[in-house]
């Protein structure tokens, strides 16, 4: 077994939940979100991270999610109070630029598009919403796409494409791509027993990985329809279960090790790699490391920063945020 290392615990959002945490694509600042309609930027000084500036006025009601677009220049937060703001950072201040407004219940999440020029949001009311973004700055919705049955909990993009994912309460997963300006789903991968949570793709983009209140982590390859057909196919090659004892809540693939994390309501946070020797068609992931009580409660999300090796942060229901060096010292 490998080892995660604790390097240090902050009490990011005092008496409320803490609900997500994300790294800019420098790795250099960690933002996070709360109950407290907050968003603190955290960067680090010395051997420590702390907080350098807390956003308190764009929201009226919980953060949910936070997400830094590709250039690392601007900030989206989406949040119960049924808008996504985007801050526009200059120096060390942020100011919020826009308000994306439209969905009908709360936004679950916000994710950038690997170009910077589309972001996507998804929401309580079932909806996914595509944005484009000009070089003006000006945000327009360009598609709405509605092919969940219930309450949307996540949005992810390929990591080098315009293929988007979306995870909802209707225990299923949805791909979606442009087609004749409009957007469309593309296929409906159904396993899971119950809400997907999260999802996250492989470096290359060729799986997706999605965790489930069921308690399991399901790999999925895309593989090519051999009738001619323009869908996508993606096919569950991998099941883990068995290592998780309530809900997973996230689930991060990290581009630089290729590791998986897993945040789960167990208070739990684990790590698995994928046995090299197994054939791809069905690979095999071990766990690895483990940290049984990473936190007092509920763990929300596990995020790789993107430029230093193995180290991870999470955050909880306790309003901490955590950070994690995994070794590969056996």
């Amino acid at each position: 077994m490998k080892a995660l290392e604790l390097l240090q615990r902050v009490s990011a959002h005092p008496d409320s939940r803490c609900w997500h945490v994300s790294w800019n694509p420098a790795g250099t600042l960690l933002a996070s979100c709360g109950g407290d309609r907050a968003i603190r930027v955290w960067g680090k000084e010395g051997d420590s991270w702390v907080c350098k500036c807390v956003l308190a006025d764009g929201h009226q009601r919980t953060v949910r999610k936070v997400a830094w677009s590709p250039c690392g220049k601007y900030l989206a937060s989406a949040s119960f109070d049924a808008t996504t703001c985007i801050w526009k950072k200059t120096n060390d201040d942020f100011e919020s630029l826009t308000v994306l407004e439209g969905h009908e219940n709360e936004v679950k999440c916000v994710a950038w598009a690997p170009s910077g020029s589309l972001l996507a949001t998804c929401s309580r009311d079932k909806s996914v919403w595509i944005w484009e973004v000009d070089e003006e700055d000006e945000y327009e919705c360009v598609s709405v796409v509605n092919s969940h049955t219930q309450d949307v909990k996540h949005v992810v993009w390929h990591p080098t494409q315009e293929i988007l994912a979306s995870a909802s309460y209707d225990d299923k997963v949805c791909i979606y791509k442009e087609e004749d300006d409009d957007w469309e789903c593309r296929a409906t991968l159904e396993g899971h027993a119950s809400t997907v949570w999260s999802l996250t793709f492989d470096p290359e983009g060729h799986r997706l990985a999605s965790c489930s209140d069921d308690r399991t982590v399901k790999i999925w390859k895309e593989s090519t329809p051999g009738d001619g057909s323009s869908d996508e196919s993606w096919k569950c090659v991998c099941t883990l279960s068995g290592f998780h004892g309530r809900t997973v809540y996230d689930v991060a693939w990290c581009r630089l090790t290729r590791a998986l994390a897993t945040a789960c309501g167990d208070d739990g946070v684990r790590v698995f790699e994928e046995d090299v020797t197994a054939d791809p068609e069905q690979p095999i992931f071990l766990l690895s490391a483990q940290m049984p009580k990473a936190h007092s409660q509920d763990v929300n999300c596990v995020a790789w920063n993107p430029k230093e090796p193995g180290l991870l942060a999470t955050c909880s229901d306790n309003g901490e945020l955590a950070i994690w060096k995994y070794s590969a010292d056996t």
